[in-house]
């Protein structure tokens, strides 16, 4: 039978033990640089018609233009998606209802710290429409007066060619010729004044109308 020397059998313990205590660090390290993680990447575009038919496709595919997409990386997950035209026009919808309500909820504080009763907003609308009332009456009487300056000249231009049968009946002068044209035109102009001033009165008393009664809505008034 050999004999092993001492010596030799602390070495071999000493091995044995670097091996007992080493060898998961080492297999752990070895693990650990053998497998990287690797990140996903968006790979698949995927949607799905009007009739549930899917469509998939490295590129978007023609048949997802107005859908619904679903981004796929490259272990099959949805990591984003592409609104279409529908959910698009959905969400413009939904925002403008919602810019809407928060119009609504401003008008109203507004009308409950500006006026402490109905009587104040019928008040500053009889003031703004008493302007508009004013400024109609002035064009009104520019309008009148126009028109007795048109009939004046109607009738003044009957003495010259070509509006008068004479035979000596003399050309219609440049300045008379003119004056009906910018008697004309300044007609048009104060009517088209007028009727502007009209719609200001009506677009007033709708817009105080509807003021009042939301006031009176807020206040539980009648």
């Amino acid at each position: 039978m050999r004999t092993i020397p001492k010596t030799g059998l602390v070495l071999a313990a000493a091995t044995l033990v670097a091996m007992v205590t080493g060898g998961p660090a080492m297999a752990a390290s070895g693990k650990s640089q053998g497998k990287k993680s690797v990140a996903p990447t968006e790979v698949v575009y995927r949607c799905k018609d009007a009739k549930g038919q899917s469509y998939f496709g490295q590129n978007i595919p023609p048949e997802c233009m107005d859908a619904d997409i679903e981004v796929l990386d490259n272990t099959g997950r949805v990591v984003r998606m592409i609104p279409g035209r529908q959910s698009l026009e959905a969400m413009a919808s939904q925002k403008a209802v919602e810019e809407g309500h928060k119009a609504d909820a401003q008008r109203d504080r507004t009308l409950l710290a500006t006026y402490l009763s109905v009587a104040d907003i019928e008040r500053l609308r009889d003031q703004r429409l008493d302007l508009l009332v004013q400024q109609a009456h002035v064009t009104e009487q520019y309008i009148a007066n126009l028109k007795e300056r048109e009939a004046r000249l109607v009738e003044d231009v009957q003495r010259y060619r070509p509006y008068s049968s004479a035979p000596k009946a003399p050309v219609l002068p440049d300045h008379v010729a003119e004056d009906i044209v910018n008697t004309v035109n300044g007609l048009q102009v104060y009517q088209q004044e007028l009727a502007k001033n009209t719609a200001e009165q009506d677009k007033l008393r709708n817009e105080f109308g509807s003021d009042i009664a939301r006031f009176k809505e807020l206040k539980g008034l009648k």
